[in-house]
Formats: C-alpha cells, sequence, structure tokens
C-alpha cells in the first residue's frame, strides 16, 4: 500500500453521485415549474433556471475548495467564531432591513440575488456544536449540564433570533439539529428517552391547546400558527383560501398516478399551486413523472443520507463523526417535514425539498455540507488506510 496517495482516489462515490443526480434533477424541475408563470408574465421561461444553475456553479466550485481543505482547519476555533459572528451580523440586518416574503422577514437583496441567511446557520450550528463538543468529550459525560451550558444559550440565542423574523420552519429544524447532536455528543441514554417521551408530550398538549383555545393563546402576527395547524387538519373545509396550497398539491399528486403526465405537463403550477418551485416542487415531481419516480428520487436523497451517517458513526474523530450525523440528520428533518407538510401529515412550515426546491441559499447551504463530509470522509478513509 503507498504511503502517498492524491485525495482526489479517496473521493467518496455514493455521496457525491446521488447529489449531482439530484441537483441536475433539480435543475430540470425548477425550469419546468416556472417556465409557464416566467413566459406569461412576459419574461424569459429560462430566468429560474439559469439562476438556480449559477448557484449550482458556486456550490461546485465551494465543494472543491472544501474537499482540498485539511480537516485540521475546519477546527479552527477563530474561523468559526468569525462565521458565527458574521451570521448574527447578517441576521440582525435581515430583522431590521430584510426583504419580507409570506410575512417572513428572512432574505437580504445583495447585487441582485436574495440571500436568506438562515439558512446558512444550520451548517453553522453543526460546525460550532461538533467543535465545541468533540473537545469536551469526557466532561460531557461527567458533568453535562455546566458543559454545555454557554453553547447551548449560543445556539438557542440564534435559534431564537431565526424564530423572531418570524422564521419557524428554519427556527424548528436548527432546533432539532441541536437536539440530536447533543443526544449524539455521548450522553447518558436516559436524556434521548426523556427528550423522546417528553417531546411526543409536549406535542400532543400543544394540539390540545390550540384546538380548544380556537388559537386565542398566539396573538397578533402568531396567529397564522393557529392557521396552519387547523388548515392542515381538514383543507378542504377552506379550500378556496387557507387550505388552497394543501388541496392543490393533493390534486397535483392525484394527477401524476404511477407514471406521471409528462415532464412539462403539469397542470397545478399553471397558477392553481403557488410558488409550486419551492416547498411543493415534490408535488409537481409526482404529477408530472409519477409517484414511481418519486419513489426513486426519495430512495437516492435517503441512500446519500443514509451513506453520510455511516461515514460519522465510523469516524474515529468526535468531531468528523458529530458533523457528518448532524448534517445527516439535517437533511432527514428536512425531507420529513416537506413531504409530511405537503401530504397534510404535519402543518405547512415553508421547508424546502432538498436539493430539488429552487433557492440558492438553500442550495448552496447543502452544497458545503456535502463538501464537508466528502471533506471528512476521505480523511477517515486515509487514517483507516494509513497514509499520510
Amino acid at each position: 500500500m503507498p504511503k502517498k496517495m492524491k485525495k482526489r482516489h479517496l473521493l467518496n462515490y455514493s455521496i457525491l453521485i446521488p447529489y449531482l443526480i439530484l441537483c441536475i434533477l433539480g435543475l430540470i424541475m425548477v425550469y419546468s415549474s416556472t417556465s409557464y408563470l416566467l413566459l406569461e408574465n412576459g419574461n424569459s421561461p429560462s430566468a429560474s433556471f439559469f439562476n438556480q444553475s449559477l448557484f449550482w456553479g458556486i456550490s461546485l466550485v465551494a465543494i472543491g475548495l472544501l474537499y482540498k481543505m485539511k480537516t485540521e482547519v475546519l477546527k479552527n476555533q477563530r474561523l468559526i467564531m468569525a462565521a458565527i459572528a458574521v451570521l448574527i451580523i447578517l441576521l440582525l440586518i435581515v430583522l431590521f432591513f430584510g426583504k419580507e416574503v409570506n410575512g417572513a422577514k428572512g432574505w437580504l437583496q445583495l447585487a441582485g440575488f436574495s440571500i436568506q441567511p438562515a439558512e446558512y446557520l444550520k451548517i453553522i450550528v453543526i460546525w460550532y456544536l461538533a467543535w465545541t463538543l468533540s473537545k469536551r468529550q469526557n466532561s460531557v459525560q461527567k458533568d453535562f449540564a455546566s458543559t454545555v451550558k454557554r453553547p447551548l444559550l449560543l445556539v438557542l440565542g440564534l435559534t431564537a433570533l431565526v424564530a423572531v423574523l418570524p422564521d419557524f420552519g428554519n427556527a424548528t429544524v436548527i432546533f432539532l439539529i441541536i437536539l440530536i447532536l447533543l443526544l449524539a455528543s455521548g450522553i447518558n441514554y436516559i436524556y434521548t428517552l426523556i427528550v423522546g417521551f417528553g417531546g411526543v408530550g409536549l406535542s400532543f398538549l400543544a394540539i390540545w391547546l390550540i384546538n380548544i383555545t380556537h388559537g386565542k393563546i398566539f396573538p397578533g402576527r402568531l396567529q397564522y400558527i393557529y392557521n396552519r395547524f387547523a388548515i392542515f387538519q381538514n383543507p378542504f373545509a377552506d379550500e378556496l383560501n387557507k387550505g388552497h396550497q394543501l388541496v392543490n398539491g393533493y390534486y397535483a399528486m392525484f394527477n401524476g398516478g404511477l407514471f406521471g403526465r409528462g415532464l412539462g405537463n403539469s397542470i397545478q403550477k399553471k397558477g392553481f399551486l403557488q410558488e409550486a418551485q419551492t416547498d411543493f416542487i415534490y408535488a409537481i415531481v409526482v404529477e408530472e413523472l409519477g409517484v414511481i419516480m418519486g419513489i426513486l428520487i426519495l430512495a437516492i436523497l435517503f441512500f446519500m443520507i443514509i451513506r453520510i451517517i455511516l461515514v460519522g458513526i465510523r469516524s474515529k474523530d468526535p468531531f468528523n463523526s458529530l458533523v457528518c450525523i448532524g448534517i445527516g440528520a439535517m437533511f432527514l428533518i428536512q425531507v420529513f417535514i416537506n413531504l409530511g407538510g405537503i401530504t397534510g401529515v404535519i402543518p405547512l412550515t415553508g421547508i424546502t425539498f432538498p436539493f430539488l426546491s429552487q433557492g440558492g441559499s438553500s442550495l448552496l447551504m447543502l452544497s458545503i455540507c456535502i463538501g464537508f463530509v466528502l471533506n471528512i470522509s476521505a480523511d477517515e478513509k486515509r487514517k483507516s488506510l494509513g497514509l499520510y
């Protein structure tokens, strides 16, 4: 076995190839879901496609740079804290001067592009918690509360800032990521049981309170939380108003059948299903390509997620392990929340479908995550082979 090997020979294709397949499918579906309305409004039918393609090009460059980077650089405290400081500044700018979309201030307009800082906070939280928890492995097991107190206050404060925008969808994802990383940090399994049963109990309690109070416990701007809970239970009760999106999502998936209406032949994207290219892109996929293709896409995505989590489980370095587990968990959470929302299992939250939905910030953030995992996978493989 050679003692030296170029890093490209250590590339984990079981993660890279599914990523490339999903991104290409995403570009196709962004074009398909946006071209009709863009043309109707007198714009270029390829405008959204080219914008998404530009971000994918930037994403590929970011993956390349991250892959070439030494993992020791990723553990640099100054770099991590600088990233957190930049995100805090961007979130504060968004809070006071951000562009409001559907009642939430989550976007910054820079050089003609919309950037969503809350998206990047997901990977920053994973990065920071993986670094700080990996440095305190022994103390985490001995004195969990005092060990994680300061890091936990920081990340929960950032999560609260996202919720204030209000962006409850991304705040929920970040909160669940924090929870999973804490449970994966080596603490007693009793904590996991408490969190699991406690979470289920609180969920039922919240739904019960919302139903018996008819949303009156949520004043002002938060009233729409009740509306989403009420509608997801029976969207057809208000089909032309609050239940409009969910009902038309159902129609889209029903229209598709097993084999779909054909690429580009969606009915619901023609004004019936608003913003079909974002939250409801999977409904359009099923309408045009069919249930079988929809299941195949999920299989590819879940295969990639499993491979990412396996890299984390097999990693001997605690930092590498926590980063991969956090990223795999984040992908899984987003898929569950997105599909749960469009199928009516849980209330809609505005979370995009990974790699398929339109959104430059989302695609770039997800790609950065892939760059982290590919680098860590190569590093672990190098160590296991005794290479340097």
